[in-house]
Formats: C-alpha cells, structure tokens, sequence
C-alpha cells in the first residue's frame, strides 16, 4: 500500500510517498519525493510509483524467464521443438477461439489440426477458423519482419477469409460495441488515425520497454482500438506472441479458464485509461504460466 509520509524540518515541510513491502520474512520500504506541496496529480503519481517499484520487482524474474528459456531451447533437437511448437500452437488455437466463443473442444481442435479429422456435430465456422487461425500462428512463428499494418491486414485476411470474406483484412467502416463490456470502442472515423499513431507508438518503443511489457501494452493497445468488425481479440493475442518470440521470451496462451479475470483487466484499464492494470496482470499469468524457469 501506498501512503503519503510528512516530514517537518524547523520550518520547512517534506513530502514523500512510501510503500512497505515484505520479501519473504524481511520488511522493506521504497520511498520517492514529492516536494514541498502534495501535488494536484497525487493520485495519478502513486499508481506510477507503485507501478515502477512492481515493474522493478517483476523484470528480474521476467529476465530469469528468458535466461533459462534461452539456454533449455538450445538443447532440444529440432525435431522435438517442432513437436513443442505443434502442441502450443493447438492449446492456443483452442483457447484463443474458446474465449471468443467456438464450441470445439481441446480434443476436436487436436484432431483437426493434427489429423485433419472434422468434428460432425459442431459449426463449420469453428472449425474453418480454428484450422485458419493455426495457419496463421504458424506464419506468425516463422515472420521474419516486424509487424505492421499490411502484415497485420494480411493476418486478418487469411484468419477471416474463408467465413467472413465481406471483412477480412478491412479496417471497420462502422461502430462496434464488445459483448459484455461497458467500454465504447473508437468511432470509425478515429480508427485509422489511431491505428496509424499505433505503429508509430510500436516503432518508437519496442526497443525502449522491456519485451514483456511492450507484448501487454501491444494486445492492451490494439484491442482498444477495435480496428476490425471481428477477430481482435485474436489478432492481439498473434501480436502479442509475436513480440514474445522476436525477443527470444516464451510466447503466452491465455487459456479460456481466465477469461473472466482477462476480461475484466482489459476493461478496467480500457475505462480507467491506465494501462498499468492489464500490464500487471499479464505480468502475474506470465510468471505463473512460466514458473518452470524460475526454479
């Protein structure tokens, strides 16, 4: 918790923020300087400073992450990464459609991709998407250049080309609300404007933040914007793994089991307009879902 500490020196007056905290049994204390006078943004300055200490906190384990990640990939033949990479790409493929409501299941995912084989009983539309949107994982894993708008356009054609021809690989032209969620995304007139500034913002910073951080604030940003009719919601979980693989980081799944807790950081920070609250819980699932390589 963050408080606000007054300090009195003869006349003059100090104020600082500070925030105790406990590691294992050891209790410490982080402080920064306000100045003479509380500030007329105090709130807004806590949360970054709580923010950065957390960041702090997080990037060693999320550098120890990478570390270990980096030196087992070097010891498996090609063939079993191959393997690896198939397993993902299915259990990815599954949640990922889950979460936006397909009806397969992990095993009909599974044989579709693996074995070609179509569940009888389930919607076309699942299945088309399910095997289009592993077929684009799997370009994505192999991309070579870094993103932008026509690879991003062409991503989305090849994912909705087959069941939504009429929008695939088209910035939306009309107002779309998110099942669901109180937040509005853009007008479409704000669309292109936001997702031309978006690359820039990308190009300007993707070497500045830490990877993991700039993967959360690439799928936050983007699917605030909404650019498509359908199919952001998987187009910034592409993009996210996309900025996890190219910084050699494990990629992400976030499994249709956390969509409730996905859902309502998305929106919080979507509402609040503080990115800070998805990028923390991503940081959590990142750690929990990487655990292996801390140990």
């Amino acid at each position: 918790m963050v408080t606000v500490r007054k300090k009195t020196i003869g006349t003059k007056t100090y104020y600082y923020l500070d925030h105790t905290f406990r590691i294992n049994e050891t209790v410490s204390k982080k402080e920064k300087y306000l100045g003479h006078q509380l500030p007329k943004d105090l709130e807004k300055i806590k949360k970054e400073f709580l923010a950065e200490f957390y960041k702090e906190r997080w990037y060693l384990k999320l550098n120890a992450i990478h570390d270990k990640y980096q030196k087992e990939s070097g010891k498996i033949p090609p063939s079993s990464f191959k393997e690896e990479l198939k397993k993902f790409a299915i259990k990815f493929t599954y949640d990922t459609q889950k979460i936006e409501g397909s009806t397969l299941t992990l095993r009909e995912t599974a044989n579709l991709i693996e074995r070609g084989i179509t569940p009888h009983d389930k919607s076309i539309v699942d299945t088309k998407e399910a095997e289009t949107h592993n077929s684009v994982f799997l370009e994505m894993f192999a991309e070579k250049k870094d993103i932008s708008l026509q690879l991003i356009l062409y991503w989305h054609h090849k994912l909705l080309k087959q069941t939504k021809e009429d929008i695939a690989g088209k910035i939306r032209q009309h107002q779309v609300a998110i099942s669901g969620s109180t937040f509005l995304p853009p007008s479409p007139v704000e669309v292109y404007p936001l997702i031309t500034e978006f690359f820039k913002w990308y190009n300007k910073n993707k070497l500045k933040l830490h990877p993991v951080e700039l993967a959360a604030l690439v799928h936050l940003k983007f699917v605030t914007i909404h650019p498509f009719a359908d199919g952001n919601g998987r187009m910034s979980r592409l993009m996210m793994n996309f900025v996890l693989k190219k910084a050699g980081y494990p990629m992400l799944n976030i499994l249709y089991t956390n969509r409730n807790s996905y859902y309502t950081a998305l929106e919080r920070s979507q509402t609040k307009r503080i990115d800070i609250i998805f990028v923390q819980w991503l940081f959590k699932r990142y750690l929990k879902e990487n655990s292996r390589f801390l140990r």
